[in-house]
């Protein structure tokens, strides 16, 4: 099964359309019609299961050592579900999931403020 095309994700307010641009055997990417808008999605099998799913954003800004010149900067942010093969189920990883994002962004996403922040 795979996420439904197109996905769309909201940034400042602003929505996002992200068609699917791959496929592949246990992954998926999406992206924006510039191509300044990712979404990637990807699963590990093995000894433990990972999951990851990935938003990036790229944008065109003046560079610092030379200012007449533009250049491309580009960031990211993931989750990474790690889990064992055996011992917990879809509902039990899914209320951890949504335990860490709740607390993410409760307050305003206060606590998103202090990572990026570099608070410890």
């Amino acid at each position: 099964m795979s996420f439904s095309d197109p996905q769309s994700v909201t940034i400042s307010g602003t929505a996002v359309s992200l068609p699917r641009v791959s496929s592949g055997v246990n992954a998926g990417g999406f992206s924006s019609a510039d191509g300044l808008v990712a979404l990637t999605v990807s699963n590990q099998y093995g000894k433990r299961t990972r999951r990851t799913m990935r938003l990036s954003q790229s944008k065109i800004s003046a560079d610092p050592l030379v200012p007449s010149q533009n250049v491309k900067s580009s960031m990211s942010t993931y989750i990474v579900v790690d889990t064992p093969v055996n011992g917990f189920t879809n509902a039990e990883i899914k209320a951890l999931v949504d335990a860490f994002t709740a607390y993410l962004t409760a307050s305003t996403g206060a606590r998103v403020t202090q990572l990026v922040g570099g608070e410890n």
